[in-house]
């Protein structure tokens, strides 16, 4: 049975360029051994990635198999990554299709429908 997406449709891709997900398939799939929830694909900003750094998570530079990424990239990154950022006025932008539907655990539909990028 195909993975769901927060609005109950097919998964869709992420991204393949950069190469994102958990299973680093393009899309956000996730399974009980990830447990950061790599479930919401995020839409780069310059706000976002210098948080995620400050954070302690240097998304923008590149490192080993990873190119780093920029603004307009899109992202698998963890839903609790993703609501700490919402409660500090730093989440980016999120692709609904492509946000696999665990994420709905942590993070309300609405609130995720107010920074959808579709």
């Amino acid at each position: 049975m195909p993975e769901k997406n927060v609005l109950g449709t097919e998964l869709k891709s992420c991204s393949c360029s950069p190469m994102t997900g958990w299973y680093r398939d393009g899309t956000c799939r996730t399974d009980l051994s990830d447990v950061g929830m790599h479930t919401v694909c995020a839409v780069m900003t310059e706000q976002f990635l210098i948080y995620s750094k400050a954070q302690g998570n240097d998304l923008s530079s590149p490192q080993l198999g990873f190119p780093g990424l920029k603004k307009g990239d899109h992202w698998c990154i963890c839903a609790p990554r993703w609501k700490e950022a919402f409660d500090d006025g730093m989440a980016p932008l999120v692709d609904l299709e492509a946000t696999e539907e665990s994420t709905l655990q942590i993070i309300q539909i609405e609130t995720l429908k107010k920074f959808s990028h579709n």
